[in-house]
């Protein structure tokens, strides 16, 4: 994986996230399913928002949250995805180009604006998530660049950006590119909501695009529709080179053909959930585009998620640079 300007590239939904802390009350008013995440339309995200009790509004995405982790670990990161030439739009290019990010996509104008993820925290740190995509829908395979995509060692793709047809051929065209290119292409399945509603999707991309792929227990089960997580590794250990499934507070399991590393959780202190998958995403790629063995490679996933869950928000507020030197002992 040498010879590359960037460590990682991201291709994913460009959000600005609004987090609020709640009750399981609002949640049941709003007949929202605790700890999951639904697409909603214009009409209700203005509605949540109005109702929402006042929150942080920072600039978000799964994959971009996992870029902003990657390159506060000194990973050398680009990332694609589309905004709208509005007020959102110009914030979120802000902050993920002051993130060190190479963000090169050009904004849409005169369609959609600017996408927002509606978060509701409860007190024992659960996220709730309602998401306007707004302008996320519009990426298709013209704004993948091949060249950008051959300049990065591992092109990762969002579980969450999958919905639109257009984007589908923009992930098979991304596959195609970094494949091309001597590359490896790495799929976060984002939620198990996303893997019920493109399960066959998904694993036609999978088998013949993908070579990472991350998942949590849920939505690994749900894409074999098995009942175990040993099922599911069984199967997924078939179908690519790399996969790293979550698991919550036992802490997370890599699976390479018939080997399995097993990683225990870093200590926490869980204030909020948001972004934990993403950071553990982070700090593996991190760590496995320098080369590093498995081991360290979930360490540095895991120590990079527990520091994201001890605060409110998914981007990292603390010094990172001596994370790695950790995950190494």
């Amino acid at each position: 994986m040498s010879d590359a300007d960037f460590d990682i590239l991201g291709i994913g939904n460009a959000i600005v996230d609004v987090l609020a802390r709640s009750d399981e009350a609002f949640l049941s008013r709003h007949d929202m399913h605790k700890g999951g995440m639904a697409l909603i339309d214009t009409d209700q995200a203005e509605a949540i928002y109005a109702a929402m009790p006042p929150g942080i509004e920072s600039s978000g995405g799964s994959v971009a949250n996992s870029c902003a982790v990657a390159s506060a670990l000194g990973a050398k990161v680009a990332f694609i995805g589309r905004v709208a030439e509005d007020t959102l739009g110009q914030a979120f290019r802000h902050d993920i180009t002051r993130a060190g990010v190479h963000f090169p996509t050009a904004p849409s104008t005169g369609g959609l604006p600017t996408a927002r993820c509606l978060i509701l925290v409860t007190p024992d740190g659960q996220r709730t998530m309602n998401t306007y995509l707004g302008a996320c829908v519009s990426l298709g395979p013209d704004d993948v660049d091949a060249a950008l995509v051959g300049r990065a060692k591992v092109t990762y793709l969002e579980g969450y950006l999958f919905d639109p047809p257009e984007a589908q051929r923009a992930f098979h065209r991304a596959a195609e590119a970094a494949h091309a290119a001597g590359r490896q292409v790495a799929l976060s399945l984002s939620d198990a909501f996303c893997v019920h509603r493109h399960r066959a999707a998904f694993l036609e991309l999978i088998r013949n695009g993908v070579d990472i792929l991350f998942a949590n227990e849920a939505e690994i089960t749900a894409l074999y529709e098995v009942n175990t997580v040993e099922e599911a590794l069984a199967k997924v250990a078939g179908d690519v080179t790399l996969a790293a499934v979550t698991l919550s507070e036992q802490g997370s399991t890599i699976v390479q053909g018939a080997e399995r590393v097993r990683i225990t959780p870093a200590p926490a202190r869980v204030v909020d959930t948001t972004g934990a998958g993403d950071a553990y995403a982070a700090g593996f790629l991190a760590a496995y585009t320098r080369g590093r063995p498995l081991s360290v490679c979930g360490r540095l996933g895991s120590l990079a998620a527990a520091e994201v869950i001890g605060h409110f928000g998914a981007r990292p507020q603390s010094d990172f640079s001596r994370m790695a030197d950790a995950a190494e002992g």
